[in-house]
């Protein structure tokens, strides 16, 4: 018993450091987000014709080095290539366009070529669309929850419930912000998945003291 209650001790002590230390990091550093929604800059390429993407990734190493890019053909004969990464400086822009010019004998200018600053999405933005029916769907399995196990205190049973998806949630985000794992299109379904095997966990709690209840009552009648 006293083993239980330390390894139960020791799991919410760690539980509790990983979420200061999320909170700390976010406070410093704030979330790591995927490129796609940094403060960056990019150029869009009017090449005429039709190009592989690999090829323009070839070009886009020898040009940027280590930096990330995001390549995207755009217009609808895809003959044009959207450039994006954190910075573009002139010296990088003009060694693009001559590699491109000299790869597909394209007479594209330095000139005529903007380098766009593309603002950073936020991340309640990302979020917005996916709020309403994540909601609904929490309210209905808690309702749902509250009428499964109404023997345990349908009351309890919510908010125990809401304490556990809430304090899950929190842990995600403060590893997401500790490892700077990135915000971007994986993080809803990595938040479903968090959400699914927390609504398992539950339920399998909630079983269990369902099943010990029932025995009790069963106990208490033969009495």
């Amino acid at each position: 018993m006293k083993q239980f209650i330390k390894s139960k001790q020791l799991k919410i002590v760690l539980i509790a450091l990983v979420i200061v230390a999320g909170i700390a990091m976010i406070a410093v550093k704030g979330f790591h987000f995927d490129l796609k929604y940094q403060d960056t800059q990019k150029v869009e390429l009017y090449l005429q014709t039709q190009f592989n993407i690999s090829d323009i990734e070839q070009i886009t190493r020898e040009v940027f080095g280590d930096q990330k890019v995001m390549i995207q053909k755009v217009e609808v004969f895809e003959d044009s290539v959207s450039i994006t990464t954190k910075t573009i400086s002139d010296e990088q822009k003009n060694n693009l366009i001559t590699k491109i010019n000299e790869k597909y004998g394209t007479e594209i200018t330095a000139e005529n070529t903007e380098i766009e600053n593309v603002a950073h999405t936020r991340g309640r933005d990302i979020m917005k669309p996916y709020i309403v029916p994540f909601a609904i769907a929490i309210v209905v399995v808690l309702i749902y929850l509250g009428i499964r196990y109404h023997k345990l205190s349908s009351m309890k049973v919510i908010a125990e419930s809401v304490g556990f998806m809430l304090l899950a949630q929190i842990l995600l985000f403060s590893v997401m912000a500790i490892t700077r794992i990135p915000i971007g299109r994986l993080t809803i379904p990595i938040v479903i998945v968090v959400y699914l095997s927390t609504l398992f966990g539950i339920t399998s709690m909630f079983e269990k003291n369902l099943s010990k209840k029932k025995l009790e009552e069963e106990k208490n009648k033969k009495k």
